[in-house]
């Protein structure tokens, strides 16, 4: 009995620090993906049968006055709008298909729209995963501001590559690999990422510039979570002293700003780190998925709701990035071929289609196999 009554409330702690934020967070970041399908899709006329906030069976829903079916399904993984014609993978069916829509119906189906229409509205999905994130960065930026430091160099850490380079203590950052750079999270950001990469470093040292280069190495480090991360680092050290640290802040646009280059960096890194990846460069650990989203999120919630919100924007521009990858059936996918649609105009072949997001959805589902082996087994 005593057992009974450990496992059940152990079951009841998982459940509140655990699972619910991540639904939390996911649900937010599903809302407002499907919701840019959704808006622009209405804006350009387009029908919408459903929008669902996860898959499989229906838990509870409604029908609204447009005749769409709002609902919460069994799997929350995910979420899809289902638009008017809307009867294949392709969003594509043929002619028999066609055939059933009504004369009215046919004006609002997805897949007789102009190419424009059907690719803003692929398009808005990831929009507004970017849109989120700004947004968020923007208030976080607004209220707390952002401390920054002087990007000098108080120490050298022996064997380094930056003491194998030749930096010495005093030496101020000018450029890394020709991006000037104002503050030592610049310099971090740039290094981070470029672990075995030969990087040349512009260096500010008395009256003259000098110019190094050095090659990051990979260390562990703990992020704010609490979870291992590897990183490129080149062993030089800042201090309070010479990075004389300071709050900046910042009004709503200027916080608009800095939120929207945020966003861009980590963009751009997650594209960095893809294309290692690919090359066999970066490490299979540092991918994760639902069940290290869900440990994430457990993390976060117990730091308090802010840390939350920010995981919350940053799984959002993870998502967004994602889904514009041209394989089908992701949203990139759809506008390589409205693109080449365009080009040609008219559609690609309905075979080819079919048999190339045959070969996507496979490469789909073997990433996710993928980063579910990851999060069970362990690296």
């Amino acid at each position: 009995m005593t057992e009974f009554f450990t496992t059940f409330f152990s079951l009841d702690n998982i459940f509140i620090t655990t699972i619910v934020p991540f639904l939390f967070v996911l649900t937010v970041v599903v809302f407002v993906h499907e919701m840019g399908h959704y808006l622009v899709g209405r804006w350009c006329g387009i029908g919408v049968r459903e929008f669902s906030i996860g898959f499989g069976p229906e838990l509870v829903g409604f029908n609204d006055s447009h005749g769409t079916r709002w609902k919460l399904s069994a799997i929350p993984l995910g979420g899809y709008v289902k638009f008017l014609g809307d009867m294949s993978v392709t969003s594509d069916p043929g002619a028999q298909e066609t055939d059933l829509l009504s004369d009215q119906e046919k004006k609002h189906a997805f897949h007789l729209q102009p190419v424009w229409k059907r690719a803003a509205t692929v398009f808005a999905g990831p929009l507004f995963n970017f849109l989120l994130t700004i947004a968020v960065f923007a208030v976080m930026f607004s209220i707390y501001g952002k401390t920054v430091s002087e990007p000098t160099v108080a120490e050298i850490r022996p064997d380094s590559p930056a003491q194998a380079a030749g930096f010495q203590p005093g030496d101020r950052f000018v450029s890394v690999d020709g991006r000037e750079v104002e503050t030592f999270s610049d310099v971090q950001r740039l290094v981070s990422g470029r672990a075995g990469d030969p990087i040349v470093f512009v260096m500010a040292r008395g009256d003259e510039e000098v110019t190094l280069t050095a090659t990051p190495e990979i260390v562990e480090q703990t992020d704010a979570l609490g979870n291992t991360i590897r990183i490129g680092v080149i062993g030089v050290v800042n201090n309070e002293e010479l990075g004389q640290p300071r709050l900046v802040t910042f009004n709503p646009i200027e916080a608009t700003g800095e939120a929207i280059s945020e966003t861009g960096h980590i963009i751009v890194r997650t594209a960095q780190f893809l294309q290692r990846f690919a090359s066999g460069r970066e490490d299979r650990c540092q991918l994760g998925g639902p069940v290290r989203i869900a440990e994430m999120s457990g993390q976060a919630a117990a730091l308090g709701f802010e840390w939350l919100v920010q995981l919350v924007a940053l799984l959002s521009v993870g998502i967004g990035f994602l889904n514009l990858l041209p394989i089908p059936p992701l949203d990139g996918g759809h506008l390589v071929f409205y693109g080449l649609e365009a080009a040609m105009r008219r559609p690609v072949s309905e075979r080819i289609m079919e048999f190339v997001y045959r070969i996507g959805l496979i490469l789909v589902l073997g990433f996710m196999l993928f980063v579910f082996w990851n999060d069970l087994f362990g690296c």
